[in-house]
């Protein structure tokens, strides 16, 4: 037999007539539950918010860094398409010309060679240009080929193309012709 909500409270005021202290207590406990689940409550979603503000706060910070990369690094797809054209500037200007007139078209590709070079290095674009003698360096340098020579080896004999960096990151490595030791042909003396 089910009781209605009447009789349910008509038998909530018979105990509360009989035994107040019991009815109090018992309302007590009800209110101490209630306060307990809605702490518990508070807590969660407090923890709740702090981990969503954590996840918020470094995504922003890791969006920010990547969008300061790709700021930084912005102009390195240009810089890779423009390096054929700096390569034949360069491949042109290493060689003196014996004509007056290619003479005064030389200062002209040498004037902007260099003002292309200063808007490069105002991006962050650093050239790579080893020295004839400089020792060989992986990080920086792409040996192309390899020729005998007296002196020291892995050093650089002719640079071919200059290499560039933008900021800290290595666009294209220099290639160079790089020294090895001249192999000593043995004599075999044959004994008669």
């Amino acid at each position: 037999m089910e009781v209605t909500p009447n009789e349910e409270k008509l038998e909530e005021e018979l105990v509360e007539k009989e035994n107040p202290k019991k009815s109090f207590q018992k309302k007590l406990h009800k209110v101490e539950e209630e306060r307990d689940k809605a702490i518990a409550d508070m807590e969660h979603w407090k923890n709740e918010f702090y981990r969503a503000y954590a996840d918020t706060k470094n995504l922003r910070s890791q969006l920010e860094k990547d969008h300061m990369q790709a700021m930084k690094y912005r102009a390195e797809g240009f810089i890779d398409e423009l390096l054929p054209v700096l390569d034949s500037f360069y491949a042109v200007l290493k060689n003196e010309p014996s004509d007056p007139n290619l003479k005064n078209y030389l200062i002209g590709f040498q004037y902007i060679y260099k003002n292309m070079v200063s808007a490069l290095e105002n991006e962050g674009v650093k050239e790579i240009t080893p020295n004839i003698g400089d020792k060989f360096s992986p990080e920086t340098m792409n040996a192309v080929e390899t020729k005998e020579d007296e002196g020291e080896e892995n050093r650089v004999l002719e640079v071919q193309f200059k290499g560039y960096k933008l900021h800290d990151r290595l666009i294209r490595p220099a290639s160079v012709v790089v020294s090895v030791k001249q192999k000593e042909e043995k004599e075999t003396k044959i004994d008669a």
